[in-house]
């Protein structure tokens, strides 16, 4: 057998593994959007309109490839990337000035995300506020300035102390500040943890006025765990349907001798598990930046501690280029979490994902193929909303229009459009789903000439993520000639 004839043969078998993933019809598609040193956005630093631009680019690349979840970083270490009161504007973005409209980036990113059918959730990093140098470069502007009694330095960098209650009113009136003023889908906690435990944590002081004779490894659990319950039940009071989430470390505990010396629960105090457990969370997307035996026993654990929550593992696409990973290291975890039913995948970085590292862009294209609902938060609701009604399809400039009506217009809904060569739809059928998270009442597309007839049908979906039963089919002949 010559090298042709080798490679053909290697060539399919890479093509019928891909197809033979069956894609479901709800699936998390996220992407960790980075701002901090402007990581994945923004590259220019002198331009509002080309940081823009640079956005729209990343969002358009995002959507032609059925990605549903933006996880968009608007809090880094003391500095913020909306208009906020409580910490400066990060550095990296161009400020308004004389002549210059204000630019928020979280008010543009949502608008832009909302357009395109997908959620934006907003990314703050929780406890670390940064380096000596960085927190200087802040300031007066600076929490360790204005609030020094809840900051510690450790190591060489500065970090919100979880002890001190007080710590908790500071990170809560962030929380309140995004969730009140920005039509977000999502808050996500990064770091929301201790440094480690090797060292020191210059905690003793408060450990004494609070630890109230539990262990000091305990307590720091239950210092996390207040946090998030206040967090998350205020959220809750105002938003119901705003998911809180957090990207816990990817090894929740040890499993056995596997794993020891660098969890979530043993190391860094954060018992992301139990916030499940006491219904304090929504999701969870642990990052899993390891593989083989330090990837898969520990995806099943967070499934098995799920508590029937989102669990969503994070793919580390960017080891491909830090640990000299193989893409075929990711197609195997993005296999084994889809095999193993978890709620979906999210990448770290966005730029690993886009720039095609390895090919994984490549890989994602078949992968994602089709269109994804979100999972539904049935704890949170699970009423069902009104089908949609009065469904039309025709030909505007060589265009298919559909509109429908909906009692539910004036709620926070969103439009699902199904195609289907029958009338038997099944709505858990990927390949029948021609858009998801639509915001408007229409749906335009440049519908191929193939002189078949389609039923195409429209369902609602509301904030919580239930989806509606089905509206009456719309019927229509791709045709060159008007039928």
């Amino acid at each position: 057998m010559n090298r042709t004839h080798l490679l053909l043969i290697f060539f399919l078998f890479v093509v019928m593994r891909i197809f033979s993933v069956n894609p479901p019809a709800s699936e998390v598609r996220a992407v960790w959007l980075t701002t901090n040193y402007g990581l994945d956005w923004p590259r220019n630093r002198i331009s509002q309109e080309v940081q823009k631009r640079e956005l729209i680019a990343i969002l358009d690349n995002l959507q032609k490839h059925n990605f549903n979840t933006v996880i968009f970083q608007v809090r880094a270490r003391g500095e913020m990337f909306y208009d906020s009161k409580i910490e400066p504007l990060a550095s990296v973005i161009v400020p308004s000035g004389y002549g210059k409209p204000k630019f928020d980036p979280l008010a543009f990113v949502i608008e832009e995300c909302h357009k395109r059918g997908m959620e934006l959730h907003a990314w703050m990093v929780t406890y670390p506020l940064g380096l000596d140098k960085h927190v200087r470069s802040l300031g007066a502007r600076s929490v360790t300035k204005k609030n020094p009694s809840i900051t510690r330095k450790y190591r060489g960098e500065w970090f919100l102390d979880p002890g001190n209650p007080k710590t908790d009113d500071y990170l809560l009136s962030i929380v309140k500040e995004i969730v009140s003023n920005y039509d977000i889908d999502g808050i996500h906690f990064d770091y929301i943890r201790y440094p480690d435990n090797t060292g020191k944590f210059p905690d003793a002081g408060m450990y004494r006025l609070y630890g109230n004779g539990k262990t000091l490894h305990q307590w720091r659990r239950d210092n996390i765990t207040r946090f998030v319950t206040k967090a998350y039940d205020w959220v809750k009071s105002q938003k119901k349907w705003v998911q809180v989430s957090s990207a816990p470390l990817g090894r929740y505990r040890a499993l056995g001798n596997t794993g020891a010396g660098w969890t979530a629960l043993e190391t860094v105090f954060q018992d992301a598990a139990m916030w499940l457990k006491i219904g304090k969370h929504d999701a969870l997307y642990p990052m899993m930046y390891y593989k083989d035996h330090l990837f898969y026993p520990f995806v099943d654990d967070w499934l098995e501690n799920g508590n029937k929550r989102i669990i969503v593992p994070g793919l580390g696409t960017y080891q491909m280029i830090e640990l000299g990973w193989s893409r075929q290291d990711i197609e195997n975890q993005m296999d084994y979490t889809r095999k193993n039913e978890s709620a979906g995948q999210a990448y770290f970085r966005t730029d690993n994902v886009l720039s095609n590292t390895k090919g994984i862009l490549n890989t994602l294209e078949h992968y994602y193929r089709y269109p994804a609902k979100l999972p539904a938060m049935t704890w949170l609701s699970d009423e069902i909303p009104g089908a949609p009604y009065d469904l039309t399809a025709e030909n505007i400039n060589g265009k298919l229009l559909l509109s429908w009506k909906t009692d539910d217009a004036a709620d926070r809904v969103t439009y699902n459009v199904y195609r289907s060569e029958s009338e038997d739809l099944d709505v858990h059928k990927a390949e029948n789903i021609l858009a998801t998270g639509l915001r408007e009442p229409f749906f335009e597309y440049a519908a191929s000439i193939d002189e078949k007839g389609y039923y195409y049908y429209v369902t609602v979906s509301d904030s919580y993520h239930n989806e509606s039963e089905v509206c009456y089919p719309a019927f229509f002949v791709h045709s060159e000639t008007v039928k």
